[in-house]
């Protein structure tokens, strides 16, 4: 396989761990009320007979920095999400008057902040792990392919410096995101 090759592949491992990072993100609950937190909740609807994302089922917006509004697009669909977020983790307990829900977003105590950042920082270290895993398996095959013959030693050692500029790039692009949501947890 050729090195350019090899680094599309590593490339390309690295950009999943950066977007599964941003993903998580989003549903991380912050002081501040946002759509994010709640759009790709699983909710159970045993009248359409399928387990559909919450943003499938209902318009949601934040009229305000504390409350988040959900609309159903059917209106017999409201219990089984006002269910769906009850049994959620995200801690709030929605108002629903039959065609709306509200969800108040409560300000956030010193000691849940601490806990979000941790989980943050968990969530960051798990996804640097995933981007130097897919360093070293870069490495494994420059390696191998230079065992062979099927890569000169030149491009073996440039290959490697791209894959490690790679690492750093991607891990540097964790790190911000790390910096940007500690930076909105800690916001009060």
């Amino acid at each position: 396989m050729p090195a350019d090759e090899i680094e599309f592949e590593c490339e390309a491992a690295m950009e999943k761990a950066v977007e599964f990072f941003r993903r998580e993100l989003r549903g991380i609950r912050t002081g501040r009320a946002s759509p994010g937190l709640v759009e790709h909740l699983k909710v159970d609807v045993p009248s359409y007979g399928a387990t559909m994302e919450l943003r499938e089922l209902a318009t949601i917006t934040t009229p305000d920095p504390t409350m988040i509004l959900i609309k159903p697009f059917d209106p017999s669909t409201s219990k089984d999400i006002e269910r769906a977020i009850q049994n959620s983790d995200i801690g709030i307990t929605p108002i629903g008057d039959g065609k709306l829900i509200r969800l108040p977003v409560p300000p956030l105590s010193g000691e849940r902040r601490q806990q979000l950042t941790q989980h943050v920082r968990k969530l960051a270290e798990a996804q640097r792990v995933t981007i130097r895993n897919a360093r070293r398996d870069a490495n494994k095959q420059i390696d191998a392919e230079e065992k062979e013959g099927t890569l000169p030693e030149d491009d073996a050692e440039r290959a490697r410096k791209n894959v490690q500029s790679l690492t750093e790039k991607y891990e540097a692009a964790i790190d911000q995101l790390l910096a940007s949501k500690t930076r909105e947890i800690q916001e009060i």
